[in-house]
């Protein structure tokens, strides 16, 4: 039963990993905490469609918030969802290049 409940977060958790903004939001957010103002400056992206990933992010438990006056800070809530991203990364890295090999050997 615990494999199950397990199985099933996990999928939850991934949902994050399966959209390009929230990515980008997860490696901005990956050396420090970040308000929405300095997100939305970096990111280029409108304040709306930050907030909306980072709520859905932090339903996920993939951030955590902290308000200070009038803004409202975030952060990864574990640093372990970075190794996670990372795997991911190095791997689509990898076949990438593979693929491109195969694309030169094929037009040479």
């Amino acid at each position: 039963m615990l494999m199950k409940e397990i199985y099933n977060l996990h999928a939850e958790m991934c949902k994050v990993f399966s959209n390009p903004t929230r990515l980008e939001i997860l490696n901005l957010l990956r050396d420090k905490e970040m308000s929405v103002t300095e997100l939305i400056n970096t990111s280029k992206l409108s304040q709306a469609n930050i907030s909306q990933h980072l709520s859905i992010m932090k339903s996920k438990g993939i951030v955590i918030s902290k308000r200070d006056g009038k803004m409202i800070y975030y952060k990864l809530s574990n640093p372990k969802i970075l190794k996670a991203f990372d795997i991911i990364k190095e791997v689509l890295t990898e076949r990438l290049e593979k693929n491109r090999k195969i694309l030169v050997g094929v037009k040479a």
